[in-house]
């Protein structure tokens, strides 16, 4: 596990992302307005599954580079710092663009639906990729263990807030299509924290 400060970073933001809307969450808000509660809940365990299987297959290869090579720990602890800033500053540029839920969902059972939703988010896995990495100590070992753990951790807040979601899905459906200005200092509260948390990342030492 990594030490307690950058722990306590990684919560925080973990926390953070998962309260921002994204995709995944506005799907179960679709499913959960189109279908009732029971089809949020599926819906955000589908979202769940998808995202874990983002996590195992970046942690079955990332745990091979980061504890075979001390310079590609380093190129990916840059790497994923820089992208962490890109990401602020981009979620920051774009606070204002209007979301769009995209209609009625497909028909079709809501758990599958949910699976491949995740998977097929190619932007969830270049995140897991970038972010968790951050705070694996590579020279504790069980890198692959480390990695999995925290993925859970985050892939676990993400799927209580679509709980939430689904739970009171009028109420927060309604907020989240009419309150363009909560989104829009949400998101720039959560740029603001990703370009904190890449600074840090960059400043601290291996």
């Amino acid at each position: 596990m990594p030490h307690l400060p950058a722990f306590l970073a990684f919560l925080s933001a973990s926390i953070l992302l998962a309260i921002t809307p994204g995709p995944g969450i506005l799907y179960v808000l679709t499913r959960s307005l189109a279908g009732g509660r029971r089809e949020g809940i599926l819906s955000s365990l589908g979202t769940f599954a998808g995202g874990f299987v983002h996590v195992f297959a970046a942690g079955l290869g990332l745990s091979v580079i980061l504890a075979a090579s001390a310079v590609a720990y380093q190129l990916v602890r840059w790497a994923g710092a820089a992208y962490l800033i890109y990401l602020g500053i981009r979620m920051i540029r774009t606070a204002g663009e209007p979301d769009s839920i995209g209609g009625k969902p497909p028909a079709g059972h809501p758990f599958p639906q949910g699976v491949l939703t995740e998977l097929l988010n190619p932007k969830t896995a270049l995140f897991f990729l970038s972010f968790i990495p951050q705070f694996v100590d590579a020279k504790a070992g069980a890198v692959f263990a480390q990695f999995l753990l925290l993925g859970a951790i985050t892939v676990l807040l993400n799927s209580c807030a679509d709980i939430v979601v689904a739970i009171f899905a009028g109420p927060i459906g309604e907020r989240l299509l009419a309150s363009r200005r909560a989104r829009r200092n949400q998101r720039r509260a959560t740029g603001a924290m990703m370009i904190g948390l890449g600074v840090f990342v960059a400043a601290r030492e291996s």
